[in-house]
């Protein structure tokens, strides 16, 4: 994809590699040369944002969930298991929605993987939560308090032999496997593989292959409707890959609220060095997912960070300083964080404006923030988008709508740098409210 001296390249010649990778869409079969060109005009406004120039108008994205099924009279339950009407219920969203960027049906999931795995982190519709509303994390220590070294050690291990085994069912048997990195020498690898043949051992293997089938099933008619979508709408992908902060991988995924928010003061030295531990695994992660998608955005969901979680000084301690390593990390990759700012961050927007932080290379994408005084601090350094409250989208009025986008343009669409979009995802709205945000940041969002 890209050329032989890669690693040799600048940050700024790979965003460049990657923005043209993005642009010429070499791999989709377009349906028309019209197609094309809307395809490459869309790309070119959301640059254009990032790049903080002034393209031909606002360009609109969306957060969405669960509602495209729920707009078509699909459930969230036969979404996430069955794959034809998944598919046509995002068909008929992507036509009757269009805005700069396609809306992916990938963030759905696929409800037979989980069920082979018997997940135990989520409770889904069917599964736990009612057939009509979307799935649910079930927040647990997942690592406990004192497994802080067992995972700084060989997070790898952790993960295999640890964490998988908690929160998959299926896998718990892969708890009483030996690490990996002692398979070596002749004379220990017959021993070795002994643990390969227990037949608990081995039904959870037979479950993962299970489960990897389930997938590939899952992924060639989700895959399809993406590609039919891009080919036949000229909409681009926005989430090129995806990854995570290190505090949320630790708080969310591993110790859960409670024992995070315990730790940072019981144990402050531990979550420090397994916040370290977590920042390279981060940024590949971002390259690894990155390479499934052309655009070269990778989508951060950012949680524990915000004012209504932290101290200022627990938040300078504990969460920038690793977050921050991760961003630098992708962009020197010719990446673009596009990080979804959940919850509200006015107390901490000086920390997102920090100089170290290349102008141009980041969506702060905000949910709840001030969006006056987010453009007041990042304006000329990073695009911002959002905002339009869900709250708005669900009990206002398409006039209410109107009104609210045409103010936020014009407070916060300056010379560019911005994309408008809502601040929360979207599961159960009104379809006339959506129509009217799109409308109206169409009409209000021209610049002259």
């Amino acid at each position: 994809m890209f050329p032989e001296n890669w690693k040799q390249m600048a940050p700024d010649e790979k965003y460049r590699a990657r923005v043209e990778a993005w642009l010429e869409a070499k791999n989709v079969a377009f349906s028309s040369e019209e197609v094309r060109a809307a395809y490459r005009q869309r790309v070119q406004r959301l640059v254009d944002a990032i790049e903080l120039k002034k393209p031909d108008r606002v360009p609109v994205t969306l957060m969405v969930g669960f509602f495209p099924p729920k707009y078509a009279g699909v459930t969230a339950q036969e979404a996430m298991y069955d794959y034809g009407k998944l598919a046509e219920a995002f068909k008929k969203f992507n036509r009757d929605f269009a805005t700069d960027s396609l809306t992916t049906c990938v963030l759905i999931g696929a409800g037979k993987v989980f069920e082979i795995l018997d997940l135990q982190l989520y409770r889904w519709p069917g599964h736990g939560t009612p057939p009509d509303t979307p799935y649910q994390c079930v927040e647990e220590e997942y690592m406990r308090e004192d497994e802080y070294d067992l995972f700084i050690r060989d997070p790898s291990d952790f993960w295999l032999r640890y964490y998988l085994p908690r929160i998959f069912g299926a896998l718990k048997p892969c708890s009483m496997m030996m690490p990996l990195t002692d398979l070596m020498e002749l004379p220990f690898m017959g021993p070795f593989m002994v643990m390969m043949g227990l037949p608990e051992v081995q039904q959870a293997f037979e479950k993962l292959l299970e489960a990897g089938r389930a997938a590939m099933e899952w992924i060639q008619t989700a895959g399809a409707v993406e590609a039919e979508n891009t080919a036949t709408l000229g909409l681009p992908g926005l989430f090129g890959g995806y990854t995570k902060a290190p505090f949320d991988t630790l708080g969310d995924t591993l110790r859960g609220t409670r024992g995070i928010m315990l730790d940072i003061f019981r144990r402050p030295d531990k979550v420090l060095a397994a916040l370290d531990r977590l920042v390279p695994l981060a940024i590949d992660m971002g390259l690894h997912s990155s390479q499934f998608g052309g655009s070269p955005c990778i989508f951060i969901p950012i949680h524990k960070g915000a004012d209504g979680f932290l101290s200022r000084e627990a938040f300078a301690k504990f969460y920038w300083p690793s977050f921050k390593a991760v961003l630098l990390g992708l962009i020197n990759e010719g990446l673009v964080p596009l990080v979804f700012v959940e919850g509200s961050y006015n107390q901490r927007l000086d920390f997102l404006a920090d100089p170290d932080l290349p102008k141009g290379r980041i969506i702060w994408l905000f949910d709840q923030t001030d969006m006056v005084k987010a453009r007041q601090l990042l304006g000329g350094k990073a695009c911002i988008a959002g905002n339009v409250p869900l709250a708005l989208l669900k009990v206002g009025s398409p006039q209410d709508v109107r009104a609210y986008v045409k103010d936020l343009v014009e407070k916060v669409a300056g010379e560019g740098g911005f994309i408008l979009s809502n601040g929360g995802v979207l599961d159960d709205i009104k379809p006339e409210n959506l129509r009217a945000m799109i409308d109206a940041a169409f009409e209000y969002g021209k610049y002259q």
